[in-house]
């Protein structure tokens, strides 16, 4: 459900950042060699989340593309990794550089990845090999993203037919109501937000 979180990045550790907003800390696992794209302590950033929520752990990963996240969503398709594995090879390879080690089938270069030995490394190249999302083709989405993208994701995490989240969307976001100004514009996003979910619960 939680797509992006925007705000001030308050703190990097090692593998990790965060972001305050609104009152709120939020504390990411994000890969190590990606720390620099969130900018510096004291700026805003935009960190896109993935949620993990287990009965005896809840822990947010953070990246700074659509791209690199969908990667290591790709990468918790394999057989025996989970997400604290998946940060840990995008941390030691980029996901452009992944993509290419494993359409041309180079393990030597897999196994340079800390912790990424033979075996694993072969079981990557056979489960992803030509299925990683392209760099490209990801750029070209985002460029095409409507300016409510996020609430629309959101809405269709939740089970809500992309096409009827959209039109919603749009719909409630052309009333003169959604667009008086009056609310911060994080607000606004969580009253259109609430007020899609109420017009497709109701159609």
């Amino acid at each position: 459900m939680i797509n992006a979180v925007s705000g001030t990045l308050s703190h990097k550790g090692l593998d990790s950042i965060r972001v305050e907003t609104h009152g709120i800390e939020w504390e990411f696992l994000v890969p190590a060699r990606s720390l620099d794209a969130f900018g510096r302590v004291g700026e805003p950033t935009r960190v896109l989340a993935w949620l993990l929520h287990r009965e005896d752990q809840m822990r947010l990963f953070g990246f700074p593309d659509e791209t690199e996240r969908a990667v290591f969503v790709e990468l918790m398709t394999v057989e025996g990794i989970g997400p604290r594995q998946a940060l840990k090879i995008l941390g030691g390879i980029g996901a452009a550089e992944l993509e290419r080690a494993l359409d041309a089938e180079d393990l030597a270069r897999l196994e340079m990845v800390p912790g990424l030995g033979k075996k694993t490394a072969q079981k990557l190249v056979f489960s992803l090999k030509g299925k990683m999302p392209s760099r490209g083709a990801t750029a070209g989405r985002d460029e095409a993203a409507g300016p409510h993208e996020d609430i629309i994701r959101a809405l269709v995490d939740l089970g809500y037919d992309r096409r009827r989240a959209a039109e919603a969307v749009a719909a409630i976001a052309s009333r003169p109501e959604s667009q008086a100004g009056t609310l911060p514009e994080a607000d606004r996003e969580r009253e259109l937000f609430r007020r899609a979910i109420v017009a497709l619960s109701g159609s």
